[in-house]
């Protein structure tokens, strides 16, 4: 649970979560472009999700894909879950 917590206090870890968890698989190039991260930022941050069990990589040619762990339990899965609504809620207020 630490390794998961962990993951989540990040926001950039958070916001490349959000992309994934709706069952989008991505490269860490699109991620990258999305989040505004350089590459070696991006590999980090996501070696730390993928550590943590919340997403699955396969290398693809010359970059990594990243998507959602489909075997995360449950009842975790919904924890993320409310995190992410929670982030989602918090950036509206502030826009």
């Amino acid at each position: 649970m630490q390794e998961i917590l962990t993951a989540l206090s990040d926001p950039t870890r958070r916001a490349a979560l959000a992309l994934l968890w709706g069952g989008r698989e991505l490269c860490v190039c699109e991620l990258m472009t999305r989040l505004g991260a350089s590459q070696s930022r991006m590999s980090r941050h996501m070696k730390v999700l993928r550590e943590a069990g919340l997403v699955l990589d396969r290398r693809d040619a010359q970059w990594v894909r990243y998507r959602r762990n489909p075997d995360f339990a449950p009842e975790l899965a919904t924890i993320i879950e409310a995190v992410l609504a929670a982030e989602t809620i918090s950036q509206r207020k502030v826009a």
